[in-house]
């Protein structure tokens, strides 16, 4: 070894890795007890003192962490996107892989599987519509927070935008209608479902969203899908 070469006193090498490992378990431990409190109290109903209780930590040490409730917020919001991005892109091309197999439009059927398939890698819909909703309302009242906010949702948008026109492409089948547009239509359904779900107080909400979702969706995106050398 070169006598020039610089060597960490022993024991303290890993410090600063332990030090940033353990700042992420607080930072994630402080999320999930947010994505509860504000599911379960809203964000206004949430205090710092109840999300860092709720963490197993003291108030010192959310702001260490967050310089506030809606810092936290917004990124939970993109923790959850990109949760549920990753999950899809996973599982999205196998998904879709079916729709070629008719040498045609695709039949209602496929696209119903389909959409089942999706829908059965969401979790915890019901946490999620409140969560989403609280997030929502927020933004709607706070001019500060709205355009973050929609800037959020635009991105999340786009990316499942792209992540469904490559995939059905991949297999000779496009949309009547501008993709991104399309996803939007099927995000605006999919949390209607929620919400009336929510609303009507069914027992089992994930079971009761799918039924709502698999009697229009699978119609809708049929009726706009076509081959790519289609009409």
């Amino acid at each position: 070894m070169s006598a020039n070469k610089l060597v960490a006193p022993e024991g303290h090498s890993d410090a600063p890795a332990r030090e940033t490992a353990r700042r992420a378990r607080t930072r994630e431990r402080l999320l999930d007890a947010a994505y509860r409190q504000f599911s379960e109290h809203g964000i206004n109903g949430a205090s710092i003192e109840a999300i860092a209780d709720d963490a197993g930590f003291t108030r010192g040490a959310f702001y260490s962490n967050f310089s506030s409730k809606e810092e936290l917020f917004f990124e939970l919001t993109e923790r959850e996107n990109r949760a549920r991005l990753e999950t899809l892109r996973e599982h999205f091309a196998h998904l879709v892989a079916p729709l070629g197999e008719s040498g045609g439009k695709p039949a209602p059927a496929h696209i119903e599987g389909i959409i089942a398939d999706v829908m059965s890698f969401q979790p915890d819909i019901r946490q999620w519509c409140l969560v989403q909703s609280e997030f929502r309302l927020l933004a709607l009242r706070d001019p500060e927070v709205a355009p973050r906010f929609l800037a959020a949702a635009h991105s999340f948008q786009r990316e499942l935008a792209t992540m469904i026109d490559t995939a059905v492409r991949a297999v000779g089948v496009r949309f009547r209608i501008d993709t991104l547009d399309l996803t939007r239509l099927l995000i605006d359904q999919f949390d209607s479902a929620m919400q009336e779900t929510i609303l009507a107080g069914d027992d089992d909400p994930d079971r009761s969203v799918r039924e709502k979702v698999m009697r229009t969706l699978p119609l809708l995106v049929h009726s706009l899908t076509t081959t790519l050398d289609g009409d």
